[in-house]
């Protein structure tokens, strides 16, 4: 917070300035412009509205003086209130750099959880083969749980039709919604014939709050029921799946094997999630509230979709205005609503963020040129279409900075992982980190 004392010698050349300024943009009847008297001006304006544009106009340049004397690094403009006006005295809110201190992380310790492949997973694995090779028969029976049935459906709520569909194909399963809740219920133990006619109450929490709490009026034709026919978990089957095996016993194995990996990888992201988590609350961070605010901002970006349109760019296509407005009546909240809601979430990420720089540099971490190119090497050949198309795309400068950003991330994250793994026991799982 810095005060400052503007001298009235100071305020009359602004206000001089903003009147010169002032004259030769606004029309005053019975004047040609820049012809009008100050006091004819004054009195068409209103004598407050000139000093306010005055103060405003006065207000960065009083800022930029004032951080080059005090020496002060700042990383945006300042907010500023006006304590009061006769003299000119106004407080500036100075967002200067973080600082972080991230203590002894060096003791840091975080268990990481073992792996374990419950045999029920590669169980319920092998039955969702199952279902992938299963077969399809048609019956001539009521509809159960696990039919697959082609309809013609029709839907209208209030005669406004939502949904108009002719041979639709799906899978009744349990606990899996089609539709509105209760439409796949209402089709349980009816059989192929007319058509025949049903409602459901729409839920009272739909995004669109104008049809909460309506009735939905279905008309449907059954044309046709099939029953799902799984194979027999048996060697013949492992010979079926894939690229074939030589027995049940070794499908079993991959499947586990598959599992296994997933598991690990999963449990990795953990580890280093909850290291970089624990290194976040140890250390002392203060940074100012308009990081907070700008992440805030690319957060409600990514949820709303902003500049994902593929028309955005070509002079066609929604604002991001609108793709926001739109997103929020989607959404039914305020824009205030959902900012408030992304601030506990973005002030994470601000300080994760912090702390992980202030790591790397602790560790002297670096990322060589040589690791961009393997990097764009990599990307190279990881995506579709020309190779010199997609290694221009990813040559940019632009592009390289954020290949360098991301490499910085990972390689950092990595040693981070290797000091909370430096000695970590069991102990620590009961404990969350423990400090030595």
């Amino acid at each position: 917070m810095l005060e400052l004392e503007v001298e009235d010698e100071r305020v009359q050349r602004a206000l001089d300035s903003t009147y010169r300024r002032l004259a030769k943009r606004v029309k005053v009847p019975g004047f040609r412009p820049g012809k009008a008297p100050r006091a004819v001006l004054e009195r068409h304006l209103g004598e407050d509205t000139i000093r306010h544009e005055a103060i405003d106009e006065l207000m960065p340049q009083l800022y930029r003086e004032a951080l080059e004397q005090e020496q002060i690094e700042a990383i945006d403009r300042a907010e500023y209130e006006l304590v009061t006006e006769q003299p000119l005295v106004a407080k500036f809110t100075i967002p200067i750099r973080p600082t972080v201190d991230l203590g002894d992380y060096a003791s840091l310790r975080v268990f990481r959880e073992p792996v374990v492949v419950d045999p029920e997973r590669v169980q319920e694995a092998l039955e969702g083969l199952r279902h992938r090779y299963a077969t399809l028969e048609p019956v001539a029976r009521p509809i159960q749980w696990g039919d697959v049935i082609r309809v013609d459906v029709h839907g209208t709520i209030e005669g406004t039709a939502f949904v108009q569909e002719e041979d639709a194909q799906f899978q009744l399963q349990e606990g899996r919604a089609i539709s509105f809740p209760g439409f796949t219920e209402a089709l349980l133990g009816r059989e192929k014939g007319p058509a025949f006619e049903f409602e459901v109450t729409v839920p009272e929490d739909l995004p669109d709050e104008r049809l909460r709490g309506k009735q939905a009026r279905y008309t449907v034709e059954i044309k046709e029921v099939k029953q799902e026919v799984l194979p027999e978990l048996d060697d013949e089957f492992g010979r079926q799946v894939g690229e074939g095996f030589a027995s049940l016993e070794e499908l079993r194995s991959r499947v586990e094997a598959d599992l296994r990996e997933a598991l690990e990888r999963e449990a990795e992201h953990q580890h280093e999630e909850q290291a970089l988590d624990t290194l976040a609350e140890r250390a002392q961070a203060e940074y100012p509230g308009v990081l907070v605010e700008r992440e805030i901002a690319r957060l409600l970006q990514e949820q709303a979709g902003i500049g994902r349109s593929p028309q955005r760019g070509r002079g066609s296509g929604p604002s991001p205005r609108e793709e926001l407005d739109r997103y929020l009546q989607q959404a039914g909240k305020t824009e205030e609503e959902l900012r408030a809601e992304l601030r506990p979430a973005a002030d994470t990420r601000v300080r994760r963020s912090l702390v992980l720089s202030e790591l790397s540099e602790a560790e002297h971490i670096e990322v060589t040129d040589a690791e961009v190119g393997e990097e764009l090497n990599r990307l190279t050949a990881s995506v579709s279409g020309s190779e010199d198309e997609v290694r221009r795309l990813f040559s940019s400068e632009s592009a390289k900075e954020s290949m360098r950003r991301s490499l910085m991330t990972r390689k950092t994250l990595a040693r981070l992982v290797e000091i909370a793994s430096a000695g970590a026991s069991t102990t620590d799982a009961e404990g969350g980190a423990e400090s030595e």
